[in-house]
């Protein structure tokens, strides 16, 4: 009888009802989590992240110096354990050319140039100031000119590289600023071959900086506060169950409120034997300020307003972008033309009374051609009605010739 009896089943403590409630209830929760920090969340202060950006920068500066002075004690090492190198034979020289002067180095261009690196005083830049303001006004200029900026502007946004996702880009809005970077504050400075300061904290040695192969350097100070900004209008497309699901309108709007750092010049001489040309490198040190103001706004009904975290990711890939370009110890690099005069680089002269009566001919070339058809037309209306005297020709018209017409000579 007690065999019979079946054993109870544990029922489970929750019910299907109350597990749906549940997982609604941590659904909404996460929802709201997700609005409240990472939509409505606030963004650190400007001077809170730029010094975290500046903590950054400056430990990934000193991880690669770090680096290169192991390297270069790594092969230092090597080169004392290799057995010495076996002398060069002599070549004769030839008796025709005359000797090539003694190559210059860094300590007798300075003595050449009168500047002392350990006692010259920063140099202002109100000249070159000047130049560069008027080369960025004819920029902007050149830019305006039949929308130029902007068509280019628009392809570069809508190329092969925007995603299916994204709508076509429209610019919305550009501004290449009213004010002009002031550099200033402009110092000569031996680097070594790797870019880093040579001999810092030390007397400056020419004999031994010629020995290892250092190049100068000109550091400058820039400082930019302007509005440069660039706002565009695009379309978020939800492709999936079905193609445009859903449209989620997105405008942004990028703007350059300041700038300041120190930028870096140098040369690197050309090589004739490897065939590699002069070059110029610039760089910006890691110590530098780059401030923006981000605008966006998403919806087209209820529309969120300058999303703090998008600013932040904005503002994040601007920077990592400039990083990899050109902040140390990346670098650009331009290789430069030939400075030797030559016949093609040439103007000035003739070309000039030529260009300048070309521009005369092209501006007043309709009224000399206007009036250079009248004259020509009313010569010929006259040459066209005007006869022949009577007894001249016997075939002049007169009326007695049959089937002629009058005011035409007949051909003789």
């Amino acid at each position: 009888m007690a065999q019979d009896v079946c054993a109870t089943r544990s029922e489970p403590s929750l019910s299907f009802l109350q597990g749906l409630i549940l997982g609604q209830l941590s659904v909404v929760l996460l929802i709201a989590a997700f609005i409240k920090f990472f939509i409505f969340g606030e963004a650190p202060s400007a001077e809170e992240t730029a010094s975290i950006r500046a903590t950054e920068r400056r430990s990934r500066t000193l991880a690669h110096k770090k680096s290169l002075l192991s390297l270069r004690s790594a092969a230092t090492q090597r080169q004392g354990s290799q057995p010495p190198a076996l002398p060069a034979l002599n070549k004769k020289k030839s008796s025709i050319l005359r000797s090539n002067p003694p190559t210059l180095t860094i300590g007798s261009i300075l003595d050449k140039t009168y500047y002392k690196v350990d006692s010259h005083q920063p140099e202002s830049l109100d000249w070159f100031n000047v130049l560069i303001a008027q080369t960025i006004a004819q920029f902007r200029s050149d830019a305006q000119h039949d929308d130029a900026i902007l068509t280019s502007l628009s392809k570069t946004l809508n190329g092969t590289s925007r995603p299916d996702f994204v709508d076509e880009i429209r610019v919305s809005e550009l501004s290449l600023g009213e004010d002009f970077p002031i550099f200033s504050n402009c110092r000569i400075i031996p680097v070594d071959e790797d870019g880093l300061q040579f001999g810092a904290g030390k007397a400056f040695d020419p004999k031994q900086a010629a020995r290892e192969g250092a190049r100068l350097q000109a550091r400058m100070d820039v400082d930019l506060s302007d509005m440069i900004t660039l706002a565009v209008e695009t379309k978020l497309l939800l492709n999936f169950p079905k193609r445009l699901s859903a449209v989620l309108p997105v405008a942004l709007a990028v703007s350059v409120v300041r700038f300041s750092g120190t930028l870096s010049i140098s040369f690197n001489p050309s090589n004739p034997s490897e065939n590699t040309p002069t070059k110029m490198t610039f760089t910006f040190l890691d110590d530098y300020r780059l401030d923006f103001s981000i605008r966006s706004l998403l919806g087209s009904r209820s529309r969120l307003q300058d999303v703090p975290k998008i600013a932040q990711l904005v503002e994040s890939r601007l920077h990592r972008w400039f990083d990899e370009r050109c902040v140390e110890p990346r670098f650009q690099e331009i290789e430069l033309p030939s400075m030797w005069p030559r016949k093609k680089n040439t103007r000035g002269g003739d070309e000039i009374i030529a260009n300048i009566e070309q521009s005369i001919n092209k501006a007043h070339g309709g009224a000399i051609a206007k009036e250079a058809r009248q004259e020509l037309d009313t010569e010929t209306d006259g040459l066209r009605y005007r006869r022949r005297p009577v007894g001249d020709d016997t075939y002049s018209v007169s009326g007695s010739m049959p089937g002629s017409l009058p005011g035409i000579d007949m051909p003789t």
